[in-house]
């Protein structure tokens, strides 16, 4: 398959109003800190003409746990606005485990989920519920990729890999520790989603670390990584509004989702 075929899409499936420069950003970069900084958040469709996958499958309205997010519809939901249907999509890519990012697993049905291997043993790991760590992930979602992994379902990666032509994962860490972002080739060049690896564009582009992280100097390598694999192409912020102004809408869909190529 050649691997200029690949289209990528993005869908907002929530919102969230409730942020602020302060709490979202460190040292110089969180002034003014009363800011009001909105989050949108994302699935991904990276698109060929035998298949689709999926990049993370967000939050539903149960596995949210009361967290202060606007829900328009879950991700699979979305995702079937796009074309897609959820119970084929054979591959499912999944960034981290926070949960914001693993809460719509079910409608999956046939996929295998694929997570680095340094993730999975983080949150099945004696750390994963101490203090701020704890409140960026559920233990029901850690269970159910748990019970996956039992199921054979899961693959667990130990660093970069190949999923198919032209689309590839790569272990950053930084804010998580098996944090991974996916590159896609496109007929414009290659795509880096970088899930929350920078939250915002203003993260990557300008250097600025996003306050959620488990390690600050990988935070850092991360945007040198991403850079790196982005060579002609564009780097996808994970969570900016700004995704839905700087790449075309999808008819029908605009304001809610993009062709990012």
């Amino acid at each position: 398959m050649p691997a200029a075929v690949h289209e990528v899409y993005g869908i907002s499936f929530a919102t969230n109003v409730t942020g602020t420069r302060g709490r979202y950003f460190m040292g110089a970069a969180a002034v003014p800190p009363d800011e009001q900084m909105v989050l949108h958040y994302f699935t991904w469709l990276l698109r060929s003409p035998d298949q689709d996958i999926v990049l993370d499958v967000g939050f539903t309205a149960e596995s949210n746990k009361g967290r202060p997010r606007t829900l328009v519809e879950t991700p699979s939901e979305a995702l079937v606005l796009l074309g897609g249907a959820p119970a084929s999509v054979p591959l499912v890519i999944l960034s981290h485990f926070h949960n914001d990012h693993v809460g719509d697993l079910e409608p999956f049905s046939s996929a295998t989920f694929v997570a680095q291997r340094a993730e999975f043993d983080f949150w099945t790991g004696p750390f994963a519920e101490r203090g701020e760590l704890g409140h960026h992930a559920e233990r029901d979602d850690i269970d159910r990729l748990a019970a996956l992994e039992r199921e054979g379902r899961m693959r667990l990666l130990d660093g970069d890999a190949e999923l198919a032509p032209g689309i590839t994962v790569h272990h950053t860490g930084g804010h998580t520790p098996g944090t991974q972002v996916t590159r896609v080739e496109t007929a414009n060049g290659p795509v880096v989603l970088a899930a929350d690896a920078s939250h915002y564009f203003e993260n990557v582009e300008q250097d600025r670390a996003f306050a959620v992280h488990t390690d600050l100097v990988d935070v850092h390598r991360t945007f040198d990584r991403m850079h790196e694999l982005a060579q002609g192409g564009v780097i996808v912020a994970g969570h900016d509004p700004a995704v839905l102004e700087r790449f075309p809408a999808v008819p029908g869909l605009e304001g809610r989702a993009v062709r990012v190529a």
